[in-house]
């Protein structure tokens, strides 16, 4: 798939093609060279992101709520515009979070595929 994911604080690569940061806090100690694009509307909303960190939702609902979260006109556009990207070279959706099961990276890289594949 020419979509992929990585951790900000991982080396880059030059197959890494398009490098995307969606966070919504700025990660330390990260240039604004090493991260690339910055698409902030892409990361779950800030009171999303407390919620499951403060255990108030499980991995499950988090999952579910983010999906829906991506639902909205701007966030759908910019999803398509990376779909676009990746139907011409390798996009790479970096987040800070160090595992790759329980972060939104990995459901972006699969929305982004998603519509790569409706679109063909």
């Amino acid at each position: 798939m020419p979509v992929q994911c990585k951790s900000i604080y991982e080396d880059a690569s030059p197959d890494d093609g398009l490098r995307v940061l969606t966070t919504n806090y700025w990660p330390r100690g990260v240039s604004r060279e090493r991260a690339g694009t910055y698409v902030r509307l892409l990361a779950p909303t800030r009171d999303l992101l407390r919620a499951y960190r403060d255990g108030e939702i499980s991995w499950q609902e988090y999952e579910v709520r983010y999906l829906a979260e991506m639902q909205d006109d701007a966030r759908q556009q910019e999803i398509g515009r990376l779909a676009e990207a990746a139907a011409g070279g390798t996009v790479t959706v970096m987040c800070v979070c160090k595992d790759e099961a329980q972060c939104h990276r990995r459901l972006l890289r699969d929305l982004i595929g998603e519509r790569m594949e409706r679109a063909s």
